[in-house]
């Protein structure tokens, strides 16, 4: 709708784990790049937390595309873990085989088994990836997930599993030490600082085709301010304040606009000030407008307008 407005060619903040999209803060080149050393090296399990809207779920699809370029691996992508155990091992075995298993456990072990040892004759290594685990709910489940880091050789492990979930997933992992002493690489995803939202949304830009200079300046304030430097809440913000700029017909996203959609999507910057504890400048009281008219002494004067 606002696409020939803003000379881009696609919309450039859809809450889509689209890869080309991905923008590789430092963190999210660490993750990336710890989650394929699990893999290649054939590690049991690896953890991957982060804030809901950080980025996991794209990260999961750019492992998977990078494992389907070597071609030496088989991957399995659990999306909605909200199975029973059985259920669980089911949904393996058919995106392994492309074929309906057995409702029976122990002829489900038996197929995997033979799944597994046949991929390593023949060169490929088997991957497990969970995403949003803290949405299993039952200890069974969990128990299953450990069980299958059971198929291995005596010096190396046949399949290798991957957990990603919100922040609540690694208490529910190191609660069950049997399980969380298996995790040989975890790493967690802290929001972006307000640089790298700055980056960030000029990235997304720049893959859109967009024009340069659509967000001024303290609009990039406005936009870490309110997000708190989540990504999906990033690109809701920006989304919308495309939409808001095209129907006002702006030459630019400014601040203004920015705290005026925010205001829509029902975002109180008081609310995410410090989200998560951790005593950042961020709380200190400091209003978005005393924030955004700090370095711009004429503030109040455009406010007016």
């Amino acid at each position: 709708m606002y696409k020939a407005f803003w000379g881009l060619k696609e919309k450039p903040f859809e809450n889509t784990p689209d890869p080309r999209y991905i923008y590789y803060s430092q963190q999210h080149k660490e993750a990336i790049s710890r989650l394929l050393y699990a893999v290649r090296e054939h590690k049991g399990a690896a953890l991957l937390t982060g804030e809901y809207g950080s980025g996991k779920t794209l990260l999961s699809r750019v492992l998977s595309d990078e494992l389907k370029q070597e071609k030496v691996y088989q991957s399995v992508f659990i999306l909605n873990p909200r199975l029973s155990g059985v259920e669980l091992l089911k949904e393996v075995v058919w995106q392994l085989t492309g074929t309906s298993a057995s409702h029976n456990k122990v002829d489900l072990f038996h197929s995997l088994q033979e799944i597994l040892y046949a991929n390593h004759r023949t060169g490929r290594h088997t991957v497990i990836v969970v995403d949003e685990a803290q949405a299993i709910m039952s200890y069974d489940v969990f128990e299953e997930l450990r069980l299958l880091l059971n198929f291995q050789l005596n010096n190396a492990f046949l399949l290798t599993l991957v957990l990603m979930g919100q922040p609540e997933l690694k208490t529910k992992i190191f609660n069950m030490p049997q399980l969380g002493h298996r995790m040989a690489v975890r790493y967690h995803l802290n929001a972006l600082d307000e640089t790298e939202t700055k980056d960030y949304v000029i990235h997304r830009l720049e893959v859109a085709s967009g024009r340069d200079h659509i967000f001024t300046d303290d609009a990039y304030e406005g936009v870490y301010f309110f997000s708190t430097g989540i990504p999906r809440r990033i690109n809701n913000i920006c989304d919308l304040a495309l939409l808001v700029g095209y129907g006002e017909g702006l030459k630019a996203i400014d601040r203004d606009t920015i705290a005026k959609v925010s205001e829509e999507l029902d975002i109180q910057a008081s609310s995410l000030n410090d989200p998560f504890g951790t005593g950042s400048s961020m709380s200190s009281g400091r209003s978005m407008d005393n924030m955004l008219s700090s370095n711009n002494p004429d503030h109040n004067l455009e406010q007016g307008r």
